[in-house]
């Protein structure tokens, strides 16, 4: 039985499956769209580190200011990402094995400490480079 349901499930994939064929046509507007955009964003990250340079005086510090930046930016997003998933290791599976809610405590704990650092950090560059420096 189990063998018929696997052949007949291997046929429906074969048959079910459809060819698509692309034209050129629509692509080439598409492409010259996304080609733009993606001009435009590297100019704006240019323009942007380039502020970051004027602003600190130095290419390595205004380097390291924009890296910063970026890295406090894209932190919160997978910061919460991460807090879900070790919610659902501490409250969800952990309900059932005691091993996986210390994990998922653990991996919590790991991912808030890493997020607080991340958004700590380029203010503590700045009031070091800025303040200090001169």
């Amino acid at each position: 039985m189990k063998k018929l349901i696997a052949i007949i499930f291997i046929i429906f994939i074969i048959f079910g499956t459809v060819s698509v064929y692309a034209t050129n046509e629509n692509n080439a507007l598409k492409t010259e769209t996304a080609t733009s955009n993606l001009v435009e964003l590297k100019d704006k990250a240019w323009n942007s580190l380039q502020d970051y340079q004027a602003a600190y005086g130095n290419d390595t510090y205004g380097l390291a200011a924009y890296i910063l930046n970026v890295v406090r930016i894209y932190s919160i997003p997978f910061g919460f990402v991460g807090i879900v998933i070790a919610a659902i290791y501490r409250y969800v599976i952990g309900i059932r094995k005691l091993d996986v809610q210390d994990k998922g405590f653990g991996v919590l704990v790991a991912i808030i400490t890493v997020m607080v650092i991340c958004q700590v950090l380029p203010l503590i560059f700045a009031i070091v480079v800025r303040g200090w420096r001169g």
